[in-house]
């Protein structure tokens, strides 16, 4: 948006339908399968961002067309495996999965590879991967060992077996997972300690299969696939945007109104439609219908959840919780203050203008309700934070979001819905 500040302006209950664009996971997470894949792959409903359109650069710059047929339809000419560019210097902004699964799938090229992106990237960890794909045998560096930018000196990748941390990113494991057809031999992955965000790899496990590779899981903690071999070409078709879609489910929640969003079902492949039952255990009925799920308000309790395997919704549940009639416990996530923002210790401080008592923890947060006001919240160029603190602004007048212009990084048209839907 061209406007410094975004104003949302309290209507009433918010009743309704929408269907969010196509879910940034999964398009940035089928077009690296389909990159890999032999052949030209068709990819049907992908999100056009930020984070989708550096990973489309950084894939042509590594050699790999992906055209637009339109909007949201592209073809990509996979390279079967073996990646056409034996140079690369990838600028990759703010997008984690964009350097996280790049880093590891230049480790199966031969060249040199180079990945940077912004200011905030650089304070995004990397470590757990590079130290993975250093025990696989690459030759790798980053800043502090532990930071962008990245530097891969790639003679392909050997396969083996390797033990990795996730209890930061679930993202290093899905990159690892996703370059492992292209290695030598077949690629065995050991977790150590907690995965964050398991339903982020089930989903990598379930793209990877819809283009003909499949992951063999064993209790949940090793992970294997057989290499080499190609991925099949395919048409892809990708759902809506969970994430997206909890502002939606929030706003009917907060106004005690009555959303539906089209093409979402608890069937998805993305965990945060879960969120739902977070909204259903503080008093929503919540539906499952022929076009979607419906989120229904009613007056709202507090609970205590843990959103491990959820957590891009934290900050969503966050401001529904500032509605509620006892205090809410968000807990199991403490990977969250690396994110595009620190989505505890910021998250918090914006909490608190709004009038709310909020006790940070290790782990999480603590949203004790008090009376509420408006007031200008700051964003930390966090998507996630302009979303979820435009959801107050339905119910409280006077809320004002700085910097709006960075929801482009996974919703350019939010605000445009936002507006079509709050104004009926």
């Amino acid at each position: 948006m061209a406007s410094e500040l975004y104003e949302p302006i309290p209507r009433g209950p918010v009743r309704g339908s929408i269907r969010p664009p196509g879910s940034k996971s999964i398009t940035n997470r089928a077009l690296v399968c389909a990159a890999l894949a032999g052949g030209t792959s068709r990819l049907i409903g992908c999100l056009d961002s930020e984070d989708t359109r550096v990973m489309r650069q950084c894939l042509e710059e590594l050699g790999i067309p992906v055209k637009a047929a339109d909007e949201s339809t592209w073809k990509v000419r996979g390279c079967g495996g073996i990646i056409p560019a034996h140079q690369a210097e990838l600028y990759v902004a703010n997008s984690g999965t964009t350097i996280r699964f790049l880093t590891a799938l230049v480790a199966t090229a031969r060249g040199t590879f180079r990945l940077d992106g912004n200011d905030r990237m650089r304070q995004r960890p990397i470590g757990d991967l590079v130290r993975a794909l250093r025990d696989l045998g690459v030759d790798i560096r980053a800043a502090d060992d532990s930071f962008p930018p990245v530097v891969v000196e790639a003679s392909e990748l050997a396969g083996g077996t390797v033990t990795m941390r996730t209890d930061v990113s679930s993202q290093y494991l899905s990159g690892l997972l996703m370059a492992a057809p292209s290695a030598r031999a077949p690629l065995e992955i050991r977790l150590e300690g907690p995965l964050v965000s398991r339903p982020y790899v089930e989903m990598t496990v379930a793209v990877m299969r819809e283009f003909g590779v499949e992951v063999v899981v064993h209790e949940k903690r090793v992970f294997r696939v057989e290499a080499p071999q190609e991925y099949d070409s395919t048409m892809y078709v990708i759902e809506p945007d969970a994430s997206a879609a909890s502002y939606f489910w929030a706003a009917a929640a907060v106004t005690g109104g009555r959303v539906q969003v089209e093409g979402l079902h608890f069937d998805a492949l993305q965990g945060d439609v879960a969120f739902c039952r977070c909204l259903e255990q503080m008093g929503c009925r919540v539906t499952d219908e022929a076009a979607g799920i419906v989120v229904e308000g009613a007056e709202l309790h507090g609970i205590d959840v843990d959103m491990a395997d959820i957590s891009d919704t934290v900050l969503t549940l966050a401001v529904v919780a500032l509605f509620a009639d006892s205090p809410t416990r968000i807990r199991g996530v403490p990977h969250i203050r690396h994110k595009e923002s620190d989505r505890i210790g910021d998250l918090a401080r914006e909490l608190r203008k709004l009038g709310a008592e909020v006790r940070e923890h290790e782990d999480g947060l603590t949203i004790v309700p008090g009376p509420l006001r408006g007031a200008t919240i700051a964003t930390y160029d966090d998507h996630r934070m302009a979303m979820s603190f435009t959801v107050v602004g339905a119910r409280i007048a006077g809320v004002r979001i700085e910097h709006p212009e960075c929801v482009e990084k996974t919703y350019p048209a939010f605000f445009e819905d936002w507006e079509r839907l709050t104004s009926r």
